[in-house]
């Protein structure tokens, strides 16, 4: 049977429309005679959705029993009996109830797929397992209802569902998206104009890369090897000089141009070993062109015009950023250069823009490791001097008599060029093919191998050692001068990691990576074992391939002791770059000892900094308990004196100081030894679904009656917390909104629900805090402002806020309009189902209340 096919709507947030889309679809689907059935559409609660199903046949829900509560979930069987053309699936990220046939509704969808029913699915690009991360640091929520990205993309289509973060803001305002009291909560925190921004683009960046991927598909299954320009993409040929930079810049202002532009530089490397730019260089190119928006691209390849235009080509560019040639006017006799040759083969549908700088005509003047020999162009000028040289001089000299001697000196000129051009060999074979000519033409006897006079033996020898002298000096020439620039490129890289030991800059993984790159590798790993019988593991890894087991499965290992290695892949080295390797080898195992020895420094720093809390501690106990252990002992004489005659009312009020001394020691000592926990680490808290209601109202006993103000409704999700460790949060954060309120004005403690969060909201008219103190003020021993030492050592905050991080929650300040201070805890709400909610579109939790 025919798999069935896959249309999702991919909206940006919730209430954009993707629903209504779906379902408008059906409708005309159903016009046309198609036989469509809703498998599962959740309307929210939405009258203008709720219309929309009304005309359409629906698969009756299958409901199952959960935690003393009904819920409906699609019937897969149901539907698979029915067998309709088409179902409309619902929330694909949705996590069903325990005891349904599969765990996830996508692999409800898959069932419907491979039984050949096509299947319409809805899915917000929060709820994308890959931008999980990224939507988090966005919004501040994490999405714990995904899919995988492999299911969306696999979808035969794709479509957008978009709208401006105003008019959904709008929409949201009017209550056509959640009910109105969930309104207010919702736009001053997830449906924000800035995420609701971030979250477009990544929805929209989202569906143009896949976009692309289905162009690249089409490209290659149909051989089309024609630049389409369908989005602007730059690339950037970047020599390692400094006028990369120059040219990054320019390529970022031309993408800016276009819609959708995209930099790419690429650096190419010759395969021989080293390559022939400054590695430190290159790094700050790298830096430049990500913080610009583009990437970076290391190709190894020795026809630098040819690998340049396959790589543009392969990505489908549409531009070629190049800078002007840095060559000296007389170096213009050995070739075009790569300018003038990616621009004479790029072809009409790639354009090259030429870039001036100011290192124009200065001579390239960089460490070259293969462009300091003599090149496969001058080798190919050389030969042809020497061979066809002698044979056109002969020709022409044939025609006029100028002499031996000054035939001699010609044919000398001739092996001298090939020499200067070729080196060696071609030298030779000039000096040797000119002696023939020579002595067969212009030797007596002419036209004869053999010569009558002795002198002129003596002048065809001289003429062969002059051209086998120039040639060796020229080839020795060659040989130095290559030696000296790869010794200087050498000294480049290993000044370069010798700065990086010093100032301790380059993690392992970037060090390996750029030895992967420098020597033109497909990777390279960092092995080690702890013994010599123990097997190998990898402690850093850069580029790919398979993993390696051992160094000797690699084409290049370089041991670095008994114990560790460095292990390449993709050639094997030359004997010569085995000193640089060397100098990366040491300098992998320095960066994975100052890895360890910083793991160690942060374990380090943290035992000082539980040193530090403890002798805080005694200071404390040392100073701010003594007050009400005095006031104790003071109250416990005085009633224990047989000298005074204590009335009721004294006895009465001693007591009541003894209660309130013992009360504030209590507080005290608690403070103490929580804060001592939660600096030990030993806080180790007992998460279990709880009614907020029922505790935030047991934290409020330890201040009076009418100095707080509750707000908390009983219809609010459960929270997954640690009951103990919420009610001294709260305590602690009511007690010090009361200590800082002015009288007459009652504290108000409000609870809300938020995405997939409870918020607790400790507000008071107090004097505040300027924004640069509200991070401090969590800090321990810390009081604000003017308050006396017997107000307290300053942990209440310190200990709500540790008690909080460790129930997975957040503890922040924010200003209180009108004046004063607002406590914000957020809290993570109860899973109600095998991962916590909401799913799909339901960030508000509003139509799923019954589940607590």
């Amino acid at each position: 049977m025919a798999r069935g096919k896959l249309r999702i709507y991919l909206g940006a947030a919730p209430g954009v429309g993707k629903t209504y889309a779906m379902l408008s679809e059906a409708h005309r689907r159903v016009e046309r005679g198609t036989d469509c059935v809703v498998a599962f559409v959740e309307h929210h609660g939405r009258p203008r959705t709720e219309v929309m199903l009304h005309g359409l046949e629906q698969v009756p829900r299958k409901q199952l029993e959960y935690r003393d509560a009904t819920f409906g979930e699609m019937d897969v069987d149901a539907v698979l009996r029915r067998a309709p053309a088409v179902a409309l699936v619902d929330e694909l990220a949705h996590t069903n109830i325990p005891g349904s046939r599969n765990a996830k509704r996508w692999q409800d969808v898959e069932e419907l797929l491979a039984a050949g029913i096509d299947v319409i699915s809805t899915v917000n690009i929060q709820h994308l397992e890959s931008l999980g991360d990224v939507v988090e640091s966005i919004t501040g929520v994490r999405q714990r209802e995904t899919v995988p990205d492999e299911v969306v993309r696999r979808a035969d289509q794709i479509e957008l569902v978009d709208m401006s973060p105003q008019a959904l803001r709008r929409r949201m305002a009017h209550g056509n998206i959640y009910q109105p009291d969930k309104v207010d909560a919702a736009l001053s925190n997830y449906f924000r104009p800035g995420n609701l921004t971030a979250l477009r683009e990544l929805a929209l960046l989202w569906v143009a890369d896949r976009v692309d991927e289905y162009l690249n598909e089409y490209r290659s299954e149909h051989r089309v090897s024609k630049i389409w320009g369908s989005r602007e993409r730059i690339v950037v040929g970047l020599t390692g000089g400094p006028e990369g930079r120059t040219l990054i810049r320019r390529a970022a202002r031309l993408a800016e141009k276009g819609a959708g532009g995209e930099v790419l530089a690429v650096y190419i490397a010759r395969s021989d070993g080293l390559t022939s730019a400054s590695p430190k260089e290159l790094a700050v190119q790298r830096t430049l062109v990500e913080d610009l928006g583009g990437t970076f691209h290391h190709v190894v390849g020795d026809d630098i015009p040819a690998a340049l235009l396959d790589f543009a080509r392969g990505v489908n560019a549409t531009q070629i950023v190049l800078g002007s040639s840095r060559r000296k006017a007389w170096q213009y006799v050995f070739g075009p250069g790569v300018g003038a040759t990616v621009a004479r083969e790029s072809g009409p549908d790639l354009d090259v823009h030429i870039v001036t700088h100011e290192e124009v005509a200065k001579g390239r003047g960089l460490p070259v490791a293969r462009g300091a020999r003599l090149g496969r162009a001058r080798i190919v000028w050389g030969w042809g001097i020497g061979l066809v040289g002698p044979a056109v001089l002969a020709v022409l000299l044939n025609t006029v008599d100028l002499g031996l001697a000054n035939d001699m000196l010609l044919f000398l000129a001739v092996t001298v060029a090939a020499a200067l051009l070729g080196g060696l060999l071609p030298a030779l074979a000039s000096a040797a093919f000119g002696s023939l000519l020579l002595n067969y033409f212009y030797t007596p006897p002419l036209h004869r191998l053999t010569i009558a006079d002795p002198k002129n033996i003596v002048a065809i020898a001289i003429f062969f050692g002059v051209g086998m002298s120039v040639a060796s000096v020229v080839d020795l020439a060659a040989r130095r001068t290559h030696q000296a620039a790869r010794l200087r490129a050498e000294s480049e890289i290993l000044s370069f990691l010798a700065g990086n030991v010093l100032r301790g800059e380059t993690s392992l993984e970037e060090l390996l990576e750029r030895v992967r790159e420098t020597f033109g590798m497909e990777s390279a790993a960092l092995l080690e074992r702890a013994g010599d019988v123990e097997p190998w593991t990898t402690a850093g890894r850069a580029g790919f391939g398979p993993p390696l087991e051992r160094p000797e499965d690699a084409d290049v290992d370089m041991p670095v002791g008994d114990h560790i290695a460095l292990a390449l892949t993709g050639r094997v080295l030359p004997a010569e770059d085995r000193r640089v390797l060397a100098a990366f080898a040491a300098q992998a195992a320095v960066a994975l000892d100052r890895r360890r020895l910083q793991e160690e420094a942060d374990q380090a720093r943290a035992l000082a900094e539980g040193n530090r809390i403890r002798t805080a501690l005694l200071a404390a106990v040392s100073h701010d308990l003594r007050t009400p252990l005095a006031g104790i002992k003071a109250a416990v004489s005085s009633l224990r004196s047989d000298d005074v005659a204590w009335s009721e009312e004294d006895r009465a009020e001693l007591l009541e100081g003894i209660e309130e001394g013992a009360d504030r020691l209590d507080h005290l000592v608690g403070n103490l030894l929580d804060m001592s926990r939660l600096q030990t680490g030993t806080v180790t808290p007992l998460i279990r679904e709880i009614d907020v209601d029922e505790v935030v109202p047991m934290a409020l006993g330890g201040v009076p009656e009418d100095s707080v103000e509750l707000d908390v409704p009983e219809s609010l999700p459960m929270a997954a917390v640690d009951p103990g460790l919420l009610e001294r949060s709260v305590a602690n954060l009511v007690e010090n909104a009361v200590k800082y309120s002015p009288r007459g004005c009652r504290v108000l403690v409000s609870a809300s629900a938020i995405a997939d969060r409870v918020e607790v909201r400790v507000v008071d008219r107090g004097p505040g805090v300027p924004d640069e103190a509200k991070d401090r003020i969590f800090e321990p021993f810390q009081r604000y402002g003017d308050a006396p030492r017997g107000a307290g050592v300053g942990l209440g905050l310190a200990v709500a806020r540790g008690f909080a991080e460790a129930m997975g929650g957040t503890l922040n300040a924010e200003d209180t309009p009108g004046g004063g201070l607002t406590m914000v805890l957020s809290l993570r709400a109860a899973e109600s189902r095998p991962e916590s909610l909401p799913a799909g579109e339901d960030i508000a939790e509003s139509e799923r209340q019954t589940l607590c």
